[in-house]
């Protein structure tokens, strides 16, 4: 397995409130995350980071070779528990961090199986011959209006609306999640993205940037390439995984 990841401001914004990780755990397993932050300059990226290390020093403590994705999806349910309450603690002690919250998406692979989990807009996709496949569902306004039928998928890339989520880490003392278990074939990649990527490129503009890159560290570069080229007007973070 060959992992990287990168974070980018954007071309508009000052502040970057995204945060991400990869913790790897051996030769055949390894944990991804990638956490958009929000709540004003002074919290959104307060709740981005502190999320996500709460939630990876969990997996730490907890993971174990061999894991069956039952086992994988418990472990992943407890950390992000774990997170929402650090968040929520935190949004309780100053003024500056009150209404604060952060998306989350995270993978755990050990050898062919990631167990994905996510909350808020930020992605979980496959990539593999031929094709681009999300793998997580949205919580947002825009992507309830999409499965009511109200508006297509390329209406929600423009709408007034696409920035409100549903679910996030912090504003509430419980939160409820997604889970997936997905199996990697030979040569498929894993990609989690916060939605700045996901709001300047197509799924297929985005599957050609990945199949250009040699290793992840390239591929994500001519990720952040096209986000740029495009006006990038939120922070782009995006974490991937080449499975061998």
């Amino acid at each position: 397995m060959q992992t990287w990841g990168l974070t980018d401001p954007g071309n508009i914004r000052q502040q970057n409130q995204d945060s991400y990780a990869i913790v790897p755990f051996g030769r055949d397993r390894v944990l991804m995350i990638v956490c958009d932050g929000m709540g004003g300059a002074k919290s959104g990226n307060v709740a981005s980071s502190l999320a996500a290390e709460v939630f990876t020093d969990e997996v730490r403590r907890t993971q174990r070779p061999g894991m069956t994705p039952e086992k994988a999806a418990a472990m992943l349910r407890s950390a992000l528990e774990l997170s929402n309450s650090a968040v929520y603690e935190q949004s309780q002690l100053s003024d500056d961090f009150t209404g604060m919250g952060t998306t989350l998406v995270a993978a755990w692979i050990s050898r062919d199986l990631a167990v994905v989990i996510n909350v808020g807009d930020s992605r979980a996709y496959r990539v593999g011959t031929g094709r681009l496949e999300r793998i997580t569902r949205d919580h947002s306004v825009v992507e309830g209006l999409i499965e009511s039928g109200n508006i297509t998928a390329e209406q929600a890339r423009t709408h007034p609306n696409r920035n409100l989520i549903t679910r996030a880490l912090g504003p509430e003392e419980h939160i409820e999640c997604d889970v997936y278990d997905v199996t990697l074939g030979a040569d498929e990649r894993l990609l989690l993205c916060s939605d700045g990527l996901v709001v300047t490129a197509t799924d297929e503009e985005m599957y050609e940037a990945v199949g250009r890159g040699d290793t992840p560290e390239e591929s994500l570069e001519h990720l952040l390439e096209l986000s740029k080229q495009r006006g990038a007007p939120d922070n782009v973070t995006a974490v991937l995984l080449y499975h061998e």
